[in-house]
């Protein structure tokens, strides 16, 4: 049987996910055998195992800093929301529906035999099994038939970390107020408390810390502060999102559209010190990049209609025009074709025009795709032509067929030719292109050639190999600012029952 902890936060993006990859990855370099698992993740970014199933890539993200191979069993609920009031939920890899939040909650109990068996599974084949919370456990109106939170604790027997955000301030009322919300044999589950994302010096804080500790009866086992890391986001609350930073050589804008999903397939373009990569919501901020890039969604029908009444639309049509570049991933693709048809009412139902950037036509069906792939771009003559010839790896997770006149400009491994090309636009289905092979290189060439600039964009390591450097940092940051020793003692005593 494998030993667990519990890492829970005071509010949802206090820093569970980073400090359970942290936890995962230390774990790992000292010899153990480690797995991550989180009951239920909600979350639009999502990733395709080698067997086909969909989970979140926060759990993926930690197994890697484990470095094992993701598994549906470490998150076997996802619910990627389709709109304020529901989700499509997704169980051990597979759709089970569209469910709205009311009725989720009223049937939500039927699953918990579900995350129970993908925890009995893990707990067979590790020797430490990293669990993570969601939001906060103190959302005492979801308390009845919990398994995310401290119904997981308790099913897993897990002593819990409580993990609170100093930087939006009052993490001292976050972490009494989120304690004592809870009935008491759920606080003998809390072990520790953390202060994560501090700035400035941690004297001035100490006195703080000694009188929380004080009033909880739970020991502080470190202040994480901003760590100089590079480890992909969870979800729409990342600051990637917002934070527009200095614009470089190669600018390259991503809409940033109110359903915006994978947003993790452009952190691999980070790479590039030349190149900067901006989340664009309003119009106006588009200026003039040097590539625009138009992503997956949940929501495409209803994203396209945000474009269009928001400007975002006519703006990138007017650019490309004068001579910028469009890609566009998953929904970005389908959005840049001539049409979009909903005959079953998946998403938004009827038809809509497109962006008519690329010949293709798309048809949302029930059957959702669902695959790992390899690829080579085939011979292609438009701006992108140097493209031809480039290798890629990547995964496939839409509703939709998009057909063309034309012949697909990608060959996959699995027969299929995909995406298409125009003048200046190119888009394709393939989440995470930019990440494995010669693809995202070349684009840099074809970008840096256009402003005439004779340069070559080599990269040292491979993405997978500075994701492996970043996650030794970031064990690094959490050994230096946490009480490791106390972390492995409340591991190894676990939840002692009166």
């Amino acid at each position: 049987m494998a030993k667990a902890i519990m890492v829970q936060g005071t509010m949802s993006n206090a820093g569970k996910s980073i400090v359970v990859a942290g936890l995962c990855r230390i774990f790992k370099q000292d010899g153990y055998k480690v797995a991550p698992f989180k009951s239920q993740n909600m979350a639009l970014n999502s990733f395709i195992t080698s067997d086909g199933l969909e989970m979140g890539r926060a759990q993926v993200v930690q197994a890697e800093a484990a470095g094992i191979e993701p598994d549906v069993k470490m998150n076997p609920i996802l619910l990627k929301p389709t709109n304020d009031q529901g989700s499509q939920v997704i169980v051990n890899g597979k759709v089970i529906g569209n469910i709205n939040a009311q009725n989720y909650y009223k049937t939500k109990h039927k699953l918990r035999k579900d995350v129970v068996k993908a925890y009995e599974a893990l707990d067979e084949e590790y020797d430490i099994i990293v669990i993570e919370g969601a939001g906060s456990p103190a959302e005492i109106n979801l308390n009845e038939d919990d398994f995310v939170n401290m119904g997981m604790a308790e099913i897993a027997n897990a002593p819990v970390l409580l993990v609170g955000d100093i930087d939006r301030g009052g993490v001292f009322a976050s972490l009494y107020g989120t304690v004592k919300l809870l009935p008491e044999s759920q606080q003998d589950h809390i072990k520790g408390l953390i202060v994560n994302k501090f700035r400035g010096d941690v004297e001035i804080l100490k006195p703080g810390l000694k009188q929380i500790e004080d009033i909880i009866e739970k020991p502080i086992l470190g202040v994480i502060p901003f760590l100089d890391v590079d480890i992909e986001d969870e979800d729409s609350l990342s600051t990637r999102l917002t934070g527009q930073g200095n614009v470089k050589l190669i600018d390259i804008a991503i809409i940033n559209t109110p359903r915006i999903s994978n947003f993790t397939d452009f952190n691999a373009l980070e790479r590039f010190e030349f190149a900067s990569v901006r989340y664009v919501r309003d119009p106006a901020a588009l200026k003039t990049p040097d590539l625009i890039i138009i992503p997956g969604t949940k929501n495409t029908m209803a994203d396209l209609l945000w474009m269009r009444q928001s400007g975002m639309e006519a703006s990138i049509l007017k650019l490309n025009a004068q001579g910028i570049p469009v890609i566009g991933i998953c929904g970005g693709y389908q959005m840049m074709g001539k049409s979009i048809s909903d005959p079953e009412a998946l998403e938004h139902g009827g038809e809509l025009r497109g962006m008519g950037l690329l010949d293709i036509t798309t048809i949302f069906e029930k059957q959702k795709t669902r695959t790992r792939v390899k690829g080579t771009v085939n011979l292609i003559n438009s701006y992108f032509k140097k493209l031809s010839g480039t290798t890629f790896a990547g995964y496939e997770i839409h509703n939709g067929t998009s057909t063309s006149n034309k012949a697909g400009i990608l060959s996959l491994d699995n027969g299929v030719k995909d995406g298409c090309d125009g003048h200046r636009a190119l888009g394709c289905y393939i989440h995470g292109i930019f990440d494995e092979g010669s693809f995202a290189e070349t684009l840099m060439d074809i970008l840096l050639e256009s402003k005439g600039i004779d340069k070559e964009a080599s990269l040292k390591k491979t993405y997978a190999e500075y994701k492996e450097e970043q996650y030794d940092l970031l064990a690094k940051g959490l050994r230096d600012h946490l009480e490791m020793e106390t972390i492995y003692k409340i591991l190894n005593e676990g939840v002692k029952n009166d």
